[in-house]
């Protein structure tokens, strides 16, 4: 017997895609946070302990297209990717670069969407190369005391979590050491950008 016949596919969960801009919103009496809120209830009326996540799309005032294929391929979806993309020339790069310029990460020719904060952290790792960095050290940092938003020892785990994510399939330059904290490990994959002037490393 097949193993996918002893093991069948199961449906665990599944991603809504909206396109509506915040202008758009307000315009109709709402607002992007309300109507996520609107989902969150009603999955949660439905299946009470349902979790949830949500991730907001940003784009350039400008940036033209549909605001539905710009939602898709801002989240990745694949098959936005496959059928809006144009495909990537046989010689495109491979590896992962750092720019600490441009205050970006491109992986394997692509621009990594990550958030301003998740850039902020990977780049006080790599501005510490290969030295082991505490929680707390990392939050203080990071993070001011008055920030509604500032994670604690344990949920800096979640940020980290997100952030190697984002990185995938070079997820591993950041290690978790157990007990302790982060570090970034280079390897043979990874290119750092400076840039040129004073250090990028603000804090």
């Amino acid at each position: 017997m097949p193993d996918n016949a002893q093991n069948p596919a199961q449906i665990r969960g599944f991603a809504v895609y909206v396109g509506v801009d915040e202008a758009s919103a307000l315009a109709a009496g709402t607002s992007i946070a309300d109507m996520v809120d609107a989902v969150r209830n009603v999955v949660t009326s439905s299946v009470p302990g349902t979790e949830s996540h949500t991730a907001v799309a940003y784009a350039p005032e400008n940036q033209r297209g549909k605001n539905l294929d710009i939602v898709r391929l801002a989240l990745r979806e694949p098959r936005a990717v496959a059928e809006l993309l144009p495909p990537k020339p046989a010689s495109a790069t491979q590896g992962v670069t750092i720019d600490l310029s441009r205050k970006r990460v491109v992986i394997n020719g692509d621009v990594a969407p990550l958030t301003y904060k998740e850039f902020e952290l990977l780049q006080y790792l790599v501005l510490r190369e290969a030295v082991t960095v505490d929680r707390s050290g990392m939050i203080d940092t990071l993070w001011a005391a008055s920030d509604v938003d500032r994670p604690n020892s344990r949920t800096i785990d979640v940020h980290v979590r997100r952030l190697r994510s984002k990185l995938e399939p070079f997820e591993d330059i950041v290690r978790t050491v157990r007990g302790v904290g982060y570090r970034f490990d280079r390897h043979a994959d990874v290119s750092i950008n400076f840039g040129t002037g004073r250090s990028p490393d603000i804090y």
